[in-house]
């Protein structure tokens, strides 16, 4: 029986030899996309198989059953959408494949705890940098955040005191005319 890493081997030559599967008629409309759809019409020469027409899917170039679904390690990858994903696996059986919905702060969680594992990730080159340049990013956010608020606070403080000078200035004013007024009442009497 073939090993593991062999029938990975034969895998890999066996999809380098593999055609595109195209959709019959690509090339000549532009409305069909190239998704792969089986040719049904009666007179289809793909259908039928013809010399110089583009192949059709068939089973003849299916990988062997013991790797398929397999990762190029060797390993099952699973999607980790979070933290407790990780909890059922076993880093010899299993590759991790952190899912795209993930924010920044439970991704770098789910690569410390798969670090601490030994968990292999195959969507993230390297985990290590990730980890240093995420966290930076999250400290630089906090931090923009904090300077925003203290902006902000600083901004209704001055727009406190601003309205405290122009009511205290507006107080004198009137003040001062409340003074005017009975100096000009008392030179009347």
């Amino acid at each position: 029986m073939a090993s593991l890493k062999e029938l990975l081997e034969v895998r890999k030559r066996m999809k380098g030899k593999k055609p595109g599967f195209i959709r019959q008629d690509t090339r000549k409309k532009a409305r069909l996309k190239i998704k792969w759809r089986r040719p049904r019409g009666l007179d289809s020469k793909m259908r039928r198989k013809l010399r110089g027409w583009a192949k059709g899917v068939s089973q003849g170039y299916r990988s062997p059953g013991k790797v398929r679904g397999l990762h190029q390690s060797g390993l099952q990858p699973s999607i980790i959408r979070t933290a407790k994903d990780l909890d059922n696996l076993s880093p010899k059986e299993n590759c991790l494949v952190i899912s795209s919905s993930l924010g920044k702060r439970k991704r770098v969680e789910v690569l410390k705890k798969a670090r601490e594992k030994n968990f292999q990730v195959v969507n993230i080159r390297d985990p290590e940098e990730y980890i240093k340049k995420a966290e930076e990013a999250i400290s630089s956010r906090k931090k923009a955040r904090q300077e925003k608020k203290e902006d902000k606070r600083a901004e209704k403080l001055g727009k406190a005191e601003k309205k405290a000078e122009e009511s205290s200035k507006e107080g004198k004013k009137e003040i001062e005319k409340k003074d005017k007024d009975k100096i000009l009442t008392k030179k009347e009497i």
